[in-house]
């Protein structure tokens, strides 16, 4: 396992992560977590990912439970806060209160005395960006959060937010989650890339194979038990274009030529990318686990050759 800074600071994440999204609380049961978690450790995973809104906790409550066998001070662990996590009007949001709700709700739930990496899980236009940049230098100072960041946040309001902790003297954020892959990549390449790395971000991207698309496994209809299979995650069928599938199997032509998988090749594509610190995946059998970790071994097969052959079958990306 290759190892990358998370931005300026001093933190190394492993350069591929396992998160929590949709998997644990939802497609896996506690045991299968457990031995997901244990065995991405063995294989030098540092980083795990995940969120107080995700399976309404139980995520949080499940990884918890997994990381107890092992040693705290070799993880890198890390929740989220913006979406709806209790009722009334303070339920949400980045305000001071909800955030502070937040923080111990998830350290409860993840039976750990602090966050390696704190996010803010979207920007809040109800929340002056003082107010927040103030509540996350307390947790900062007050040792429940090491690093804090953004996901999902535009350019110009990470920007804003940095503006905001150097006019106060509090500390910035150290890190952006956005999403990246071949079928998302506009935004992150033209706007986020370029202002994380003026301003020393680290970045962890997630949903690197589309929700599974990016593996092939949709090209022949939706298989039982996949994610997009599950009804409160129906949205994700839009997603499951012809135009799209006749791309994957394009590139599924070339990962054969390089005796790859297509979500390999998919992962090391991203992986080329020296700016991003950590690739978050996702998996619900150690196969899945094993697949995505070969891919941090198949980096350098991607040649000039082989990435302008990629960029053919891509097209020129899309507004997002």
């Amino acid at each position: 396992m290759h190892y990358r800074r998370l931005g300026r600071s001093g933190l190394k994440v492993s350069e591929i992560s396992l998160g929590a999204w949709i998997t644990f609380g939802n497609q896996i049961d506690q045991q299968a977590a457990i031995d997901l978690i244990h065995t991405a450790y063995d294989q030098g995973i540092n980083f795990f990912d995940n969120a107080d809104m995700y399976a309404g906790g139980q995520a949080e409550s499940v990884m918890g439970e997994a990381i107890k066998g092992l040693p705290r001070e070799a993880l890198v662990i890390s929740s989220k806060v913006f979406w709806p996590t209790m009722p009334g009007p303070n339920g949400r949001g980045l305000s001071r209160k909800h955030v502070m709700e937040s923080i111990h709700a998830s350290l409860r739930r993840l039976s750990t005395d602090y966050v390696d990496l704190y996010f803010c899980h979207r920007y809040d236009p109800d929340t002056p960006l003082e107010e927040v940049a103030r509540v996350m230098d307390d947790l900062v100072h007050q040792g429940k959060v090491l690093y804090w960041g953004t996901s999902e946040w535009e350019a110009q309001q990470i920007a804003q937010v940095v503006g905001v902790g150097r006019q106060f003297g509090l500390v910035p954020p150290s890190m952006e989650q956005p999403q990246y892959n071949m079928f998302h990549r506009r935004r992150f390449e033209e706007d986020i890339a370029p202002t994380c790395r003026e301003l020393g971000m680290g970045l962890t991207t997630f949903s690197p194979l589309y929700q599974g698309i990016l593996t092939g496994k949709y090209n022949q209809g939706i298989p039982e038990g996949s994610r997009a299979s599950m009804e409160d995650l129906a949205w994700m069928r839009d997603r499951i274009t012809p135009e799209r599938l006749a791309k994957v199997r394009s590139l599924t032509a070339i990962a054969q030529e390089l005796e790859l998988t297509t979500g390999q090749l998919a992962l090391a594509w991203i992986l080329r990318r020296k700016e991003i610190s950590s690739v978050i995946t996702g998996a619900t059998r150690l196969e899945q686990l094993d697949e995505n970790l070969a891919a941090a071994e198949a980096v350098d097969l991607l040649t000039n050759e082989v990435l302008e052959r990629i960029e053919a079958v891509l097209g020129h990306p899309a507004a997002e």
